[in-house]
């Protein structure tokens, strides 16, 4: 017997909460640090903060203004091409005439990863999680077990993540992963990652090795990040099965997989490696061959010109901070301590850049005629190799350590080193870091279309 009155809900008044407010300022600070730089999250927060202090005909009017921001803004471009980039990438050519549509992959029902370091733990868990059998080889016992602990852990985390989205790892089961010493388990896989250390003459053996156990038909993959294709596959009897599937650390996280195609890889073979990217739930990029394929090819002169600016008178985090401002996930000197400057250092005295192969009176800041810094090398001969030894470029709380500090030897060393090449220290603004490490980006890129590496700007992007 009550009378209905207005039952829309749009008419009612937003209740008040005694502590909306600080709530609403701690979720600001959370979506700024989870989003950084990017406006949409951002605004979707006044969004929601609209709806709590105005009647809800002003709160979607509001909503609307925000959304045409967004809608004209360039970061909605930005992210407009990159989702067309990633499905572009998939229609890959090579110079020779292949290309994505007269090409089809081999199945793939087991595969082997040789080698448990970082990279090989990181591509076993990828594989695993995509429900494809793997069979993960070490030299010995001792590095097996080691690699085998580190891979259980890195998959009992998975698992975690997993059940949340009530999917289920079955990990522990034999037939999907199995650990072994004995090279003769990999006589019939579809596919093999090879994830050895960054050594041509080790990598040359394991590949010997490989094409007289494996069967013809089995694809047979390098993780290499720099070193040449064609080399590598000359160790083996069936060259056009040899391909790069160049994995970025850490390898169960990171999207990307850089599909490096040599002068004999068969299109099945670079059709196989896309094939199994997009099983992976990673986006494949298929490219040339030359020292550092794409991705460290581009990364070399970026980091290089980081380098140069500490010479001349900037600190590691100031370069991290404008780079990072500017919309990096990760400064050069921080993503070079995660990464390991032992990786680097090893790669510049295979290239004979350092160490003793340098001939006497070569220059300590030059070499072939161009601009070198020795600064990262100096860190190595001091045992600092990154987040791995609790110091680098900044120091760290343990070895294995992730939260970096600004390291006060450092700055040490670089004064010192200044004063000993006679370099005079000036004041560098943030717009000069900003442009050099950018533009020796960009211009390697132009470098690498201009050469035919990659057949496309959407493949660098």
């Amino acid at each position: 017997g009550q009378p209905l009155g207005p039952r829309r809900l749009s008419l009612k008044p937003v209740p008040k909460l005694p502590n909306m407010e600080a709530f609403l300022r701690e979720a600001l600070v959370k979506v700024k640090k989870q989003a950084r730089g990017c406006l949409a999250p951002e605004l979707c927060f006044q969004a929601v903060k609209a709806a709590t202090e105005m009647p809800f005909a002003d709160g979607v009017r509001r909503e609307r203004e925000l959304f045409m921001v967004l809608q004209s803004s360039g970061q909605a471009r930005a992210l407009q091409y990159v989702f067309f980039a990633e499905r572009a990438t998939q229609k890959w050519t090579t110079p020779t005439g292949a290309s994505w549509n007269s090409s089809s992959p081999q199945p793939i029902r087991r595969a082997a990863v040789i080698g448990l370091g970082t990279m090989g733990r990181g591509i076993v868990t990828s594989l695993v999680k995509a429900n494809i059998p793997v069979v993960a080889l070490e030299q010995d016992l001792e590095y097996l077990n080691k690699g085998r602990k580190a891979v259980m852990l890195l998959l009992e985390r998975e698992a975690m993540k997993m059940e949340r989205g009530a999917q289920t790892l079955d990990f522990h089961n034999p037939a999907l992963l199995q650990f072994t010493v004995d090279f003769g388990l990999l006589h019939n896989v579809d596919l093999v990652i090879e994830a050895v250390f960054e050594n041509m003459a080790l990598k040359k053996e394991i590949f010997h090795k490989l094409s007289r156990i494996c069967k013809p038909e089995a694809l047979l993959c390098t993780n290499t990040s720099a070193l040449n294709i064609d080399e590598i596959a000359s160790a083996t009897s069936h060259p056009q099965q040899v391909i790069g599937t160049h994995f970025f650390s850490p390898a169960h996280v990171m999207r990307l997989l850089e599909i490096i195609y040599g002068r004999y890889t068969s299109p099945a073979a670079i059709a196989t490696a896309m094939q199994l990217a997009k099983a992976l739930r990673k986006v494949g990029v298929v490219v040339g061959n030359c020292f550092g394929f794409v991705g460290n090819r581009m990364m070399f002169p970026y980091v290089q010109q980081a380098v140069f600016l500490l010479e001349e008178g900037s600190r590691p985090e100031a370069v991290d901070q404008v780079l990072e401002d500017f919309g990096f996930k990760i400064g050069p000197f921080r993503m070079s301590d995660l990464a390991g400057l032992d990786v680097g250092w090893s790669s510049r005295k295979g290239q004979g850049l350092t160490g003793p192969s340098v001939p006497a009176g070569t220059p300590a800041r030059q070499r072939h005629g161009q601009r070198y810094s020795p600064l990262p090398d100096l860190l190595c001969e001091n045992g600092r190799f990154g987040q791995k030894t609790g110091k680098g470029w900044y120091q760290y709380e343990k070895a294995g350590g992730r939260t970096a500090t600004p390291d006060p030897w450092l700055h040490n060393l670089l004064s010192h080193y200044r004063d000993t090449h006679g370099i005079e220290t000036r004041c560098i603004d943030q717009e000069e870091i900003l442009e050099r490490c950018l533009f020796s980006l960009i211009n390697e890129g132009f470098a690498i279309l201009a050469e035919g590496i990659a057949s496309g700007p959407e493949h660098l992007d």
